[in-house]
């Protein structure tokens, strides 16, 4: 048997625990991500935690995602399967088995888990919410998603995000351009860091996104996708930005913008908080996609979609004084000072209506319990004491409002507050 700590368990490296007021405010905003999305037409999807490792594999094998990040093990019956570190590809994945009728407009919340350094708004327990559409190949639809992540930072009160995009164009472009960036690399290879070298030999086009000033000096000259997209998917790329423009959404052409996962083609776009350190400013992006479908034995579909982090907005969001946590509400509060049966019959009879209520249990001081009518944020503190108890009334007092009270039959009692609600 495991002995316990010496000073009890505490949660895992990179793993936290969310307690209220930030549960709530982590709440209010999938909440609001859930209205920007639903106002789109996109429909909830739930996806498994836990899938088959094959699912993640065909996020790419060069990736740091895949090949070191990933929490996968043998289940009790041998199945090799993982936790998800991403969610596009288990959507992919329900598409390929379910065949929903094209297209498919879908939005997401949940957990991700990567073994990776914790670092200020980065844990390896992560929230998420994002979306994605499989079955359409219009530059438009990429308009409409970036424009839905934008609206989604406006409601929260952002107004310090910055849109990057690019294209990385068809298969074949991106696979030029991949050889060119690795020739070019290998070229100035003694110029770069040890961790880039790695990464040169797995993806060149990952070493584009280093951010250490050894590696940035060789990146700076480093070949320009743009020079290698086809007629096709320069047009595409234009009609994006013509998009953009016309719905006045402000962006930056970022030529080494690719993305960390291998499975983007043409639009990749990624959304940065200037009020965080540059280092760590990224709160969302994404792209189009395809294949992935047909890797796991489905037709080949057009996708898109984005996902954006949970704790790098809300620390976006404390930079800019914006999205504060809500404050806790509640209806009324009962402070029962005759033992007890009033506080239990009222609750249960204000809940059974609709309403919220709460009390104190254990009894206490009427001091005592008026704290913590304070605490609850309840609109009104209902007092039954033992002239009340005598008379079958309540007294009703207004908490938001100077303390004002009134007595009131326990018989018209929930009328009484549906009325001063």
């Amino acid at each position: 048997m495991t002995a316990t700590p010496q000073h009890g368990f505490r949660a895992l490296t990179g793993m936290r625990d969310v307690l209220a007021p930030e549960s709530s405010r982590r709440r209010a905003l999938v909440d609001t991500f859930a209205r920007a999305a639903q106002a789109a037409g996109y429909h909830e999807v739930l996806l498994p935690l836990v899938e088959d490792l094959g699912v993640f594999l065909r996020v790419g094998e060069a990736t740091d995602v895949v090949t070191k990040e990933m929490y996968d093990f043998v289940d009790k019956d041998g199945t090799r399967i993982a936790l998800r570190p991403e969610m596009t590809a288990g959507s992919v994945r329900a598409l390929v088995q379910h065949k929903p009728l094209l297209p498919w407009k879908i939005w997401y919340s949940g957990s991700n888990f990567r073994h990776e350094r914790p670092q200020k708004g980065r844990y390896r327990s992560f929230d998420q919410v994002g979306v994605e559409v499989f079955g359409v190949d219009d530059a438009d639809l990429d308009v409409e998603v970036i424009a839905l992540a934008w609206r989604f930072y406006e409601m929260l009160g952002l107004r310090q995000v910055r849109l990057l995009i690019n294209s990385l164009g068809e298969h074949d472009d991106r696979e030029r351009y991949t050889e060119a960036v690795r020739v070019y690399l290998e070229s100035r290879r003694g110029e770069l860091s040890e961790k880039a070298i790695e990464t040169l030999g797995r993806n060149p086009l990952r070493v584009l996104d280093s951010k250490r000033p050894q590696d940035q000096a060789v990146v700076i000259d480093a070949p320009k996708v743009a020079d290698h997209l086809s007629d096709e998917a320069a047009e595409h790329f234009a009609r994006v930005r013509a998009g953009l423009d016309a719905l006045a959404i402000p962006y930056t052409l970022e030529d080494r913008l690719v993305r960390g996962l291998d499975y983007y083609r043409r639009t990749t776009f990624e959304f940065v908080a200037d009020a965080l350190d540059a280092a760590q400013n990224a709160v969302g992006g994404g792209g189009r996609y395809d294949r992935l479908a047909e890797d796991m034995g489905g037709a080949p579909t057009d996708g898109i979609g984005f996902a954006l982090g949970v704790d790098r907005i809300l620390l976006a969001c404390d930079a800019e004084g914006a999205f504060p946590a809500p404050q806790p509400t509640m209806d009324a509060f009962v402070v029962d000072m005759v033992g007890g049966d009033a506080a239990r019959d009222l609750t249960h009879a204000l809940r059974s209506a609709g309403m919220s209520a709460d009390r104190r249990f254990g009894g206490g001081s009427m001091k005592s319990q008026m704290k913590s009518a304070d605490r609850s944020g309840a609109r009104f503190a209902l007092l039954v004491g033992s002239d009340e108890a005598e008379s079958n009334e309540v007294t009703v007092r207004d908490l938001r409002g100077g303390g004002e009270q009134r007595r009131v039959p326990q018989s018209e009692l929930i009328d009484d507050l549906r009325n001063h609600l």
